[in-house]
């Protein structure tokens, strides 16, 4: 089994949740190049940055720590079957799916109000 660095698995679960860099850089109160070096691992992760970035991701460090992709999906006609004996649970994932599609239609609102500001301002309503 090839070992995973901390800042992959980071970057899985943030992937895994729709987070974008610059996002999670701002929860951090740092700067975007600053966080993607943790996530290539070249710089150090400090316990205090590794505690927030648990309350961002919603996931015990634990969890994090121990994060392998691999570990968690068995693909067996068309269901993905989750192992939560390395201590992520389907509720888990659930979770982060369900926090994709709750950032996503965020995402869209503030897309929303945007076109519409452009347009009062061009004058299109």
């Amino acid at each position: 089994m090839i070992k995973t660095s901390i800042g992959n698995k980071i970057k899985s679960i943030r992937e895994l949740k729709n987070y974008t860099q610059q996002y999670v850089a701002e929860q951090l109160e740092m700067t975007q190049a600053g966080y993607s070096k943790i996530e290539r691992g070249t710089a150090s992760l400090s316990i205090e940055k590794l505690e927030q970035l648990s309350v961002i991701l919603e996931l015990p460090i634990e969890s994090i720590i121990n994060f392998e992709k691999s570990s968690y999906f068995v693909e067996a006609r068309n269901y993905v079957v989750c192992d939560s004996s390395n201590g992520v649970s389907f509720n888990t994932l659930k979770k982060l799916y369900e926090d994709k599609i709750e950032l996503l239609e965020k995402l869209l609102l503030k897309t929303d109000k945007e076109v519409q500001y452009y347009k009062e301002k061009c004058g299109l309503v």
